[in-house]
């Protein structure tokens, strides 16, 4: 999430009441999760074991819960509560806007497209051109959709990142602020979840069809043209490359990579990444041909102990 105008390190120190260490006229430019962070970034740590990935991103700004050694050309934020912090950052620079009607007035939307009866577009989202949006399809603020793109009844694009800390009274969420981007020739099946990122872009790539049913985690990165079958899981922050095709009820853990033109087989569990240009299959998904041997050599276990029990 880039802000709106640059601010500077005392500024959002200001906001969220903290302390800082650094230049008070430091540049602040937005804020994200460290996977996608970029100079002038704010990323927030709470935990002594993430400190140093934090330090060393590329984000020039730590909301950190300790002073520690501030590397070179950057600047702390320190927090008590970098979480909740976090949180109230997400909260000023992109607050909740009540939609007022339908269609908010400050959407977009492109030439030839339809826009069916039920159907939800909330405040400044972008449509393309000869889009069809068929009834009661649900689009958060922010997403952008490209041109030649087809959503059918019932999905959701921009629901809220599933991620939330776990305190003694309960679970605190952490805010979403990002968006949800469906490039050209997208066709995205009926009962489709799409969730936006939490500061970043949740992307489906150029051409890539969905069946229905799906759910894609936030700040997910699907590639272009792969086909996704109904009933998938994928949480947040995957990465799946182009032409990758994904069979019926596969889930996919978060934080995996998915290499360009992998084949994944109905009903697989996939808990790591995956090279390209070859065939998965089972739980944990493995190499096709593989897991097939495996599951014949399985199938010989009750011979092998009757044989065993009968040279006794």
């Amino acid at each position: 999430m880039k802000f709106p105008q640059a601010h500077t390190l005392q500024q959002i120190a200001t906001i969220i009441s903290s302390e800082f260490v650094g230049d008070p006229n430091f540049p602040v430019l937005g804020m994200n999760e460290i996977h996608v962070v970029t100079p002038g970034d704010i990323v927030f740590v709470d935990h002594p074991k993430y400190y140093d990935k934090a330090l060393q991103s590329a984000a020039t700004i730590i909301l950190i819960n300790k002073n520690v050694e501030c590397p070179e050309n950057k600047a702390l934020l320190i927090s008590d509560d970098p979480f909740r912090d976090f949180n109230i950052l997400t909260k000023y620079f992109e607050p909740f806007q009540k939609a007022n009607n339908l269609v908010a007035e400050t959407s977009t939307i492109g030439e030839n497209t339809i826009i069916q009866p039920g159907a939800f577009i909330g405040n400044n989202v972008s449509i393309g051109k000869n889009c069809l949006i068929h009834a009661n399809v649900t689009i958060y603020d922010n997403s952008i959709i490209g041109d030649n793109v087809t959503i059918h009844s019932g999905t959701v694009l921009g629901a809220d990142a599933f991620y939330y800390k776990k305190r003694p009274e309960g679970f605190d969420k952490l805010i979403s602020g990002g968006r949800v981007v469906i490039e050209n020739d997208v066709d995205l099946g009926a009962l489709c979840t799409i969730d936006r990122g939490v500061t970043g872009d949740t992307t489906i790539g150029e051409g890539t069809k969905i069946d229905n049913q799906v759910h894609v985690g936030h700040d997910t990165i699907i590639g272009k043209k792969c086909l996704i079958a109904s009933q998938v899981g994928i949480a947040g922050c995957v990465v799946i490359e182009d032409e990758v095709t994904i069979w019926g009820q596969v889930g996919i853990t978060s934080d995996v990579t998915i290499g360009t033109k992998a084949v994944i087989s109905a009903q697989s569990g996939v808990s790591k990444s995956l090279e390209g240009n070859k065939s998965y299959f089972g739980t944990p998904a493995d190499d096709f041909r593989k897991k097939y041997k495996e599951i014949a050599a399985i199938r010989q276990v009750p011979n092998l102990i009757e044989n065993l029990k009968k040279n006794e």
